[in-house]
């Protein structure tokens, strides 16, 4: 599972992950960016997607909301989803067919304790994402978090670990692509390996 995640890298180093697909329309929002440490499902997180050909970042809220619902304040908005069944569960299969997304982050929390790459780098969540249209026109873009099975560094703490995109295969996740597309993509779903990676607690941190 993933419940709570951070983004709490300076401008400078956002903006450098960004940079290959950043747009003039972003400078006004980079110009407001504030570091959170602790994002919480339901609020608005950043988010990279394609959309008309073109790979943006672009804000939405954690928390799926599928176009199809008819009614937005009903039901679950799940805010992860299992790597093995996103065929299978009708919330996940179109957008896994069509709006896979990346969420920047620098940690993530999981019983207390904070997960973080040792070179203190950002890195990508996979997500998918939707866009709902309700009946007068208004839109919401919402998002979840893949999960997959644990690695050694996390089977202690959860059955369930976000999964992580290398950095460098952000168009090959984003692109829809066909079905032979969508299984060359499967072994990113896989466990990523618990070498340059830490694990410590975070006791100061509020997890609610």
């Amino acid at each position: 599972m993933c419940g709570r995640y951070s983004l709490d890298t300076p401008l400078q180093a956002l903006q450098a992950l960004l940079q290959p697909w950043l747009r003039d329309a972003d400078a006004g929002w980079l110009q407001h960016y504030a570091p959170r440490r602790l994002i919480r499902p339901g609020e608005p997180v950043l988010a990279l997607r394609r959309e008309h050909g073109q790979s943006v970042a672009s804000h939405m809220l954690w928390g799926l909301l599928p176009r199809w619902v008819k009614d937005p304040l009903a039901g679950p908005r799940p805010i992860n989803a299992r790597a093995e069944t996103l065929e299978d569960k009708a919330s996940f299969r179109g957008p896994w067919r069509h709006h896979r997304c990346l969420l920047p982050a620098d940690g993530f929390l999981e019983q207390g304790e904070q997960i973080q790459r040792l070179d203190q780098q950002l890195f990508w969540l996979a997500g998918l994402w939707d866009r709902w249209i309700g009946p007068d026109g208004s839109e919401v873009e919402t998002c979840c978090v893949i999960t997959t099975r644990p690695n050694h560094l996390l089977e202690t703490l959860h059955d369930r670990m976000p999964v992580v995109i290398p950095r460098g295969l952000e168009e090959i996740w984003l692109d829809p692509g066909d079905g032979a597309h969508r299984r060359a993509l499967e072994p990113m779903l896989d466990p990523w390996p618990s070498d340059g990676w830490s694990r410590r607690g975070t006791s100061q941190l509020s997890l609610f």
